[in-house]
């Protein structure tokens, strides 16, 4: 009988791949976790418990079949571990570096409630997928036959992507626009590369663009083209723009010098990392060498700023949240990240206004936790009489984004939208009010996650060759 080659949680602990010393990592923008070895990634993924319900999959958005290549990776048949990977994500490397999975698969993991330590699933994604590259076993989409059809995307973003990709493997013509000049979207100039390394991204986009997808980059809709030529030109229109409008703090001295949006820093940043000349960062303006630098949020893109500040050669920096740890929205492995390199949390405070003309000082008012807001969370409250002034030369804003005035830009004020300003999507279809037109990722549900953008994305391309089909179908009667 062969020997069992899983349920080994109980012998054998969890392991995450090696980071690398806060010391070391801090000084570079290199991701800080090493590789698994064959022998670590196989030891490690048969610690599953193959589960007759398994939550890691009912938890995560695309309900990847994590079971299942948990093991064949146990049993060393990694390229159908790849496969399997594959066939529910677009980006599964991508996933394995920058989904929160303390927050969804490994957080529901079973051997975790029963006190074993979650099985590392983030990691072993990312060494699967990785392994499939190193070997060239990720080919470029090869459609099995062309169809005439043609959509348009709007926006080279992981829904964007997604769906350009599925429509291929179906043989639709499709052509993505994106205002800047590299694909990727925020996954190219939002997320750093400690976390994300731009050629893991590039990588795919390149691919893409061997499988047949036409990229027009530096073309901006509502300026460069109309979203009515779009319609013209193509049978479908996915917009799949993202959210990139920042929101606003309204406090004494908000318009100071050296105060700045989250989305500038971090473009500059990453900018600077492809070798882009970037002459805001070069002039100081979102450079944060040498500066006591306070950032103000919570999320993962406040997470993003503070160790993106650290690694530029900041003084000191300080992070700024209304909240406690414990209710934070980033992930706390993030926090546990950057705290390790150096970054101060200052829980329980909100900025009251700013000092100096150019800011030279956040006025900070200090919070307690009050009764519950509508969403269950504690609602922060002003401690009267306890405000204080944190010194600052560069102060990042990092409080979300909303979406832009699409109507408004594009000069369709038939295109519906909700009163937080995202696209009214059908939750089944993605299809918009406008017939033919679909929506998908942070432009329907607000700024979310990469992993909700591409399972999205997947389902938008699905509902629009349904579309397709069925009209063949008509055409052909």
């Amino acid at each position: 009988m062969a020997k069992q080659p899983m349920l080994k949680f109980v012998t054998v602990a969890r392991d995450m791949p090696e980071k690398r010393p806060p010391d070391l990592r801090a000084h570079d923008f290199g991701e800080i976790y090493r590789e698994y070895a064959d022998a670590k990634a196989a030891e490690q993924s048969a610690r599953c418990s193959q589960c007759g319900v398994p939550y890691c999959q009912s938890h995560c958005p695309l309900h990847n079949n994590i079971p299942d290549w948990l093991r064949l990776t146990a049993e060393g048949r990694l390229e159908e571990a790849y496969a399997i990977s594959q066939s529910t994500n677009t980006f599964p490397e991508i996933c394995g570096r920058i989904c929160p999975q303390d927050r969804l698969c490994e957080g529901n993991c079973v051997i975790e409630q029963s006190g074993h330590g979650t099985v590392t699933i983030g990691a072993v994604e990312k060494y699967i997928t990785d392994t499939a590259w190193e070997k060239g076993w990720v080919k470029p989409v090869q459609p099995a036959q062309e169809r005439s059809e043609s959509v348009g995307i709007i926006g080279a973003g992981p829904g964007g992507l997604a769906a350009a990709d599925m429509l291929r493997r179906a043989g639709v013509q499709v052509t993505v626009y994106d205002r800047y000049d590299r694909g990727g979207g925020l996954m190219t100039y939002g997320i750093p590369g400690f976390k994300l390394e731009k050629d893991v991204v590039m990588r795919r986009v390149d691919q893409l663009e061997q499988s047949g997808v036409q990229f027009r980059l530096n073309c901006e809709v509502g300026r460069d083209i109309s979203f009515a030529e779009l319609r013209e030109s193509h049978d479908a229109v996915l917009i799949a723009t993202g959210v990139y409008k920042s929101r606003d703090l309204q406090a004494p001295g908000i318009g100071a010098n050296g105060i700045v949006r989250a989305i500038d820093f971090l473009t500059a940043s990453n900018r600077k990392g492809f070798g882009d000349a970037v002459e805001t960062f070069d002039d100081g303006e979102l450079n944060a060498e040498g500066k006591k630098v306070v950032v103000i949020g919570g999320g993962d893109t406040a997470m993003d700023c503070v160790r993106t500040s650290i690694r530029q050669g900041a003084e000191s920096v300080k992070c700024l949240y209304r909240r406690d740890r414990t209710n934070m929205p980033g992930s706390q492995r993030e926090v546990q990240n950057a705290e390790e390199e150096g970054v101060e949390f200052v829980w329980l405070s909100a900025p009251k206004g700013f000092h100096g003309e150019s800011v030279a000082g956040v006025m900070v008012s200090k919070m307690r936790l009050g009764a519950p807001d509508a969403t269950g969370r504690q609602s922060p409250e002003i401690i009267e009489g306890a405000d204080y002034v944190e010194d600052a030369d560069l102060v990042i804003m990092a409080l979300g984004f909303e979406p832009e005035d699409l109507p408004t830009l594009w000069g369709q004020p038939e295109l519906e939208v909700t009163r937080w300003g995202t696209v009214k999507a059908d939750f089944r279809t993605h299809e918009t009010s406008l017939p033919g037109v679909y929506a998908a990722g942070d432009i329907v549900r607000g700024a979310s996650l990469v992993v909700w953008a591409i399972r999205d994305g997947r389902e938008a391309a699905a509902a629009i060759l349904d579309r397709m089909n069925a009209s063949a179908r008509v055409a052909a009667e």
